[in-house]
Parts: C-alpha cells; structure tokens; sequence
C-alpha cells in the first residue's frame, strides 16, 4: 500500500460548496488501471483524477479521468480541477498556457484574471438531430417535441445531444424518466429572463444521464462547451455569456463562456476544499 497525495476541490461554484466536486490523486504513476477504477468507484463522485506525468511533447501534465463506472477520455470540471491542483503543488507550465495530455489529447488551459478556462475541444458529432432520435429523447425528457426550440450534436467525447427549450421555468420542471434516456447524454439548455430569473446569467443548462437511474450532474464543463460552439456558431448566444448550472440540485453553478480569435474558453471558479492524503 502507497500514500499519495490527494485533493477534493469545488469547481464551477458561485458559492463555497456549490459546484461539483472533483477528487484529485497526485503523483499517481504507480497505480494501475483497477486501483484508478476501484478508488473512483469508492468515492462516488462523478469524476475522480489521477495526475501522471505527460507522455507527449508539449504537455505539462497528463490526466486520467474516472466516473464511478468507466474511464472518460475528456471532461471539463476534471479539466480545470486537475489544472487546479497540478499548478497548487507547484507545477510550471512549459509556455503562457498550461497543457494537459488526455484521452482526448491535448487540451490548453489558460490562466487569467478570473482564474482557469479550457480550450472547447473540437466535437466529434455536430449536426442537426434526426426526428427519430429527438422522439426518444424528448419522450424520455417527459417533454411535448413542440416545446424544443432547437436541437443539435454537440458531442466532443461523452457523447451530448443538446437541446434548447423556450424558457427557465420549463427546463426546471423536467424530471426525466431513467429507461426512456438509457443509453443517453443529454443536455438542455434555455435562456434566462432578466425580468423574473435576474441578470445573474444568460442560460440555464441541466445535463442527464439515463440507464438503471437518471443521473444529473451537478455542472458540466464538457457539455458547457459543445453548447457553447452551437449556440454561438448559430446565433442563438452572444460572445461571451455565464450559464447557471445544478439549480434543480441545490448547487450554485456558474460557468463562465467567451470566444476569441483562439476559439471558445469555458472557464469557472475553482477551490481546494480538502487535502490531505491517501492510502491505495
């Protein structure tokens, strides 16, 4: 059994407590692909990270990402917590931004005054939704087809749908049924309105999954981002706009999005909650 130095951190959060929690195990060369997988599963949240040393040129860092279940090749919290704690424990990046190696390869992370953002990775699927594929997901979102707005892939690596509907309110009303979604990622999006939901954000999003139980995540970087090419490529949000994310659940959720001439930043507030250590 090794010790290896660990960290909880808070990301995406307006609030202490309020965004979704990352684990985070530094210096974790040593483990295998079982001890990554059982120590995720153990802590049960959505994401767990492993901090390795790179393997590519160019990269300042690699990250191996595990959901209780299975291995993801990217994702957006696991992204900017990681980055956290590579950069808290001293870590200096070769040039201006901070690379990390993935699965998905390698992803920019750049630091500024408002804290870390991620470079929106490219999608792998974009393009309108057929009807087929909208009846079942709009079936299992317990939502009438007509409410949709709009509908598109926005997939870079988990595999979202996005979807947009007319206001705040009916997006938090959803309540999904579990095997109508099996086998699905989804995200849905609407605009807030100033006049009765404030000008605290622009959108609200909430992100599911279906199978055995929906699960919904607390804030989605990933899927954050695959909207925001969709919506900012088609018109339907400005440059740069907040969304608000984990309502439903009790979180404070705030991910902050901006496109440059580098391409679309998804960036948020990241805090170190818990370090200490711990024995695999």
């Amino acid at each position: 059994m090794t010790t290896y130095i660990f960290h909880q951190v808070d990301v995406f959060a307006a609030a202490p407590l309020k965004g979704n929690p990352l684990a985070v195990v530094a210096g974790a060369d040593g483990l295998d692909d079982g001890q990554m997988a059982a120590f995720a599963n153990w802590m049960n949240l959505s994401e767990t990270t492993f901090l390795l040393k790179p393997t590519q040129p160019g990269a300042d860092y690699r990250v191996r990402i595990f959901t209780p279940e299975t291995e993801l090749s990217f994702a957006g919290h696991p992204t900017l917590g990681s980055c956290h704690v590579w950069l808290a424990m001293g870590g200096v990046p070769q040039g201006r931004d901070v690379v990390q190696e993935c699965g998905a390869g390698l992803v920019t992370v750049r630091r500024d005054a408002d804290g870390l953002a991620f470079a929106a990775p490219p999608l792998r699927r974009a393009g309108p939704v057929d009807a087929a594929d909208l009846a079942v997901v709009t079936r299992g979102l317990g939502l009438s087809p007509d409410r949709v707005v709009a509908a598109n892939w926005v997939d870079n690596g988990p595999g979202w749908v996005g979807l947009m509907v007319g206001d705040r309110e009916e997006l938090l009303a959803l309540r999904p049924d579990s095997q109508a979604l099996a086998g699905w990622d989804v995200g849905v999006v609407a605009p807030w309105n100033p006049e009765c939901d404030g000008d605290g954000a622009s959108f609200e999003v909430r992100a599911f999954t279906g199978g055995a139980a929906v699960f919904e995540d607390p804030v989605t970087g990933s899927l954050n981002a695959g909207l925001a090419k969709w919506l900012i490529g088609t018109g339907l949000a400005p440059q740069s706009y907040i969304a608000s994310q984990g309502t439903v659940l009790g979180r404070m959720g705030r991910v902050r999005v901006a496109r440059d001439e580098a391409g679309i930043w998804i960036g948020g507030a990241t805090v170190t909650r818990i370090s200490g250590q711990v024995a695999l």
